[in-house]
């Protein structure tokens, strides 16, 4: 039998509370350190980039652009940010298309979507111009999967097109507000809410994600794992330094969290450098047998951001989930006539 736990938010509060005593300390080498002679990694930081998680098709083998090609994306990304917010309004009706993005050049004007008020993805791409934020494989893109992983997402594409709506079950954890569709872990950049908050003491690290607050508690005191029974949304994490680099190891995910198709076999490694000042390195590790051929590895550049991260309160706001589940029985009463 499989138990879930989820630990209560209350425990990340805490160590967030206890963490402000660890004041940090004049800065050695690349960054600050805190009183007890560590890297200080505490603070807001921001994950957007107009990088991709993979390689686009046309880079080919090139794995970092040209300063040029770069300032020319970053360019392109602020001029359409800027046409966006300078459309002028217009009043949504009933059956239109909500989106108006495509009124500038794109194509991802799907009904449905957001339009740009609610979009925060930056534009810029990342410091060291790589073509993607995967470093391995060294093609740039996420691994072949497996015989078992093609069969399992052929059966999840088939069932999503019978079943779409049956039950609050059927949709993934970011529409549940269980889980921020980028907070993972590991969390990757995606359309808005792009931040997360590092607390840190001598024996325990809390990372906040702004989408839906998730809080991962990880101990880093060296004590025993969950048993390996106990899965959870964000798994069971344990952390120890290796030099200035504090290493996460993550097992125990609860496949029901729906991620890219992932087993309960995942295994999760990230990586957190303070560069500098300004930046912190995150770099993780992904392994399934089950789902990809080999493992695979992604770098995310943080900044870190002056702003305090604000409550999000998904569930109180999470009037879609209602509405797609009255819909869904609307259809079929209508087919059944």
């Amino acid at each position: 039998m499989v138990r879930r736990v989820v630990l209560p938010k209350v425990l990340a509060a805490v160590a967030a509370v206890t963490v402000v005593s660890g004041l940090s300390v004049e800065a050695q080498g690349t960054g600050p350190r805190t009183s007890w002679g560590k890297p200080d990694l505490q603070g807001v930081w921001d994950f957007r980039t107009i990088t991709r998680m993979e390689r686009p098709e046309e880079y080919g083998d090139r794995e970092v652009l040209t300063p040029e090609e770069a300032a020319v994306l970053d360019q392109a990304a602020v001029d359409r940010e800027t046409a966006l917010w300078n459309l002028a309004a217009q009043r949504t009706e009933v059956g239109e298309n909500v989106d108006r993005r495509s009124a500038v050049g794109s194509s991802r004007g799907a009904p449905g979507s957001y339009n740009q008020f609610w979009i925060d993805s930056g534009t810029r791409t990342i410091d060291t111009r790589r073509t993607s934020l995967i470093t391995y494989p060294p093609n740039g893109r996420y691994p072949n999967l497996t015989t078992a992983g093609q069969r399992r997402a052929e059966e999840r594409r088939a069932y999503a097109a019978e079943h779409p709506a049956d039950s609050w079950e059927d949709f993934s954890s970011g529409v549940r507000c269980i889980l921020g569709f980028n907070a993972g872990p590991p969390f990757t950049p995606s359309a808005y809410n792009n931040n997360m908050q590092l607390f840190q003491t001598e024996n325990t690290v809390v990372v906040m994600t702004e989408m839906v607050n998730t809080s991962r508690v990880i101990p880093i005191d060296g004590r025993d794992r969950l048993d390996p029974d106990v899965l959870q949304w964000s798994g069971d994490s344990r952390g120890y330094w290796e030099g200035d680099t504090l290493v996460v190891e993550t097992r125990n995910f609860d496949p029901k969290r729906k991620w890219r198709g992932t087993t309960a076999s995942t295994r999760l490694v990230e990586r957190f450098t303070r560069m500098d000042t300004d930046t912190l390195e995150y770099q993780f590790t992904v392994t399934d047998p089950e789902t990809w051929i080999s493992a695979w590895t992604a770098s995310v550049p943080l900044r870190l951001n002056p702003e305090p991260m604000f409550e999000y309160a998904c569930h109180e706001g999470n009037y879609s989930m209602p509405v797609m589940l009255g819909g869904a029985r609307v259809e079929e009463a209508a087919g059944s006539q």
